[in-house]
């Protein structure tokens, strides 16, 4: 038994897992932040018991589209190919308004947040048909839900750059207004590197990372990812560069895709893998073996490459699905990319610690001094968590508690007689009361 040294607990979290296989412990939180980790503390103070349950730092959601989502009811959802979802959210993002995009990213959020969410990069279009009423909206919405999720804006051209006069000019104001990072999408532009040295070099300018929509389509004989991985070296922009989607990595032979891996491990380029989206609209012109499209995330990790598995849209034409979970986003991936069952846990990584490495965030983790965002996951592994697509039960940012769900209990016959007449426990979840 441990006492601290210093004042008292503001919380104390009991019976932690910290990590698969590791004995529980209890997590000593002061000021939002955590005080202590230790097998037991010895201190007074309000009490949740985790039960001998998973604990993490809160999933982490590297690439989604707030400003569009939820917007099947507006468009449907019959588009043949990824040119045409574009051309579906282009129609349609003129009839924008901020209030609107609030309310329909304030949907996602929570639901991202009741999923265990705790930090997140949204792309958010900017260019002259949607001016900066999406951003604005973002930015409120990056105030309001800071006391639940730490949300990071990327500014980004869906349509084009070069070829759309004052997207430009309009990208530089909303960096200058608040926006975290910087996005681009080569492929719907004239002039696909231009594009990106422009945006590399407005990058520089605002001292901001890098975010792409890269090489979304099947066909591996070209590719703009060894322009991103030639301008990351010459502006000295290692470990500030992703690219999303990358699903031309997927039609590659093994050999081919592990040297390239190589390139983007050593020039520090991430990659973000978009189980749904990729799965959705990739392949759709086969009539028959219809390939995946999914780029392997965990084989690149394992040769180097900080990757992550993230949601991309919810509900709209690029992926008419979607809750937000990035738990049951990872136990996807981990079907369609035919992950050993010795490597399911490790798919965890990729929805936590990996996309933490991507977003250059230095307090993310257990770990003492790091802010107290804690998800308690009902499961005991890692293995566990990803394979049964575990429920978040208990949710806390910066000590304090954004959410909480009751665990599921059996009703057989007769059990409600016997509940009311006090023979049989409801099985509510009293180690989390």
């Amino acid at each position: 038994m441990q006492t601290d040294p210093g004042s008292a607990f503001d919380l104390i979290v009991r019976r932690a897992v910290v990590q698969s296989g590791s004995e529980p412990i209890d997590i000593g939180i002061r000021d939002g932040r955590i005080a202590a980790l230790a097998p037991r503390l010895d201190a007074l103070a309000p009490e949740r018991d985790a039960g001998g349950r998973l604990v993490i730092a809160g999933f982490v959601e590297t690439h989604i589209h707030l400003d569009k989502a939820c917007i099947l009811g507006r468009c449907g959802h019959g588009h043949a190919d990824l040119a045409a979802a574009i051309r579906a959210v282009a129609a349609l993002k003129p009839s924008f308004t901020a209030d609107d995009v609030y309310a329909r990213g304030a949907r996602v959020l929570d639901t991202a947040i009741a999923k265990g969410t705790t930090r997140m990069r949204t792309h958010v279009e900017v260019d002259p048909r949607a001016g900066l009423r999406s951003f604005e909206a973002i930015k409120a919405l990056r105030r309001d839900y800071r006391w639940a999720l730490d949300l990071s804006i990327c500014a980004f051209p869906q349509e084009g750059l070069t070829n759309d006069p004052g997207t430009e000019d309009l990208l530089a104001e909303a960096l200058a207004a608040g926006a975290d990072a910087l996005g681009g999408c080569p492929y719907t532009d004239s002039d696909p590197h231009g594009q990106i040295g422009r945006l590399f070099e407005l990058a520089a300018r605002f001292d901001v990372d890098l975010d792409f929509h890269l090489d979304f389509d099947l066909d591996p004989t070209w590719m703009h990812l060894d322009e991103i991985v030639r301008q990351t070296r010459r502006h000295g922009y290692g470990r500030r560069v992703a690219v999303g989607h990358v699903t031309k990595l997927s039609a590659l032979p093994a050999g081919e895709r592990d040297r390239i891996a190589d390139q983007l491990a050593e020039a520090g380029v991430a990659v973000t893998v978009l189980p749904a989206t990729d799965v959705y609209l990739m392949g759709r012109d086969a009539s028959h073996s219809a390939p995946r499209g999914l780029t392997p995330a965990h084989r690149l990790a394992a040769r180097g490459v900080v990757c992550s598995i993230a949601s991309n849209n919810i509900l709209n034409p690029f992926t008419p699905f979607g809750d937000a979970s990035l738990l049951r986003m990872a136990n996807f991936y981990a079907h369609v990319a035919h992950v050993d069952p010795s490597e399911i846990g490790a798919c965890l990584d990729l929805v936590t610690t990996a996309p933490a490495r991507l977003l250059r965030l230095t307090d993310y983790g257990l770990a003492v001094g790091h802010p107290a965002d804690l998800v308690v996951l009902d499961a005991v592994t890692a293995t566990e968590a990803v394979g049964e697509i575990a429920q978040p039960l208990l949710g806390l940012k910066a000590g304090r508690p954004t959410f909480e769900h009751a665990r599921a209990r059996l009703l057989p016959p007769g059990a409600q007689a016997r509940v009311r007449a006090g023979t049989l426990r409801p099985g509510t979840l009293t180690n989390l009361n």
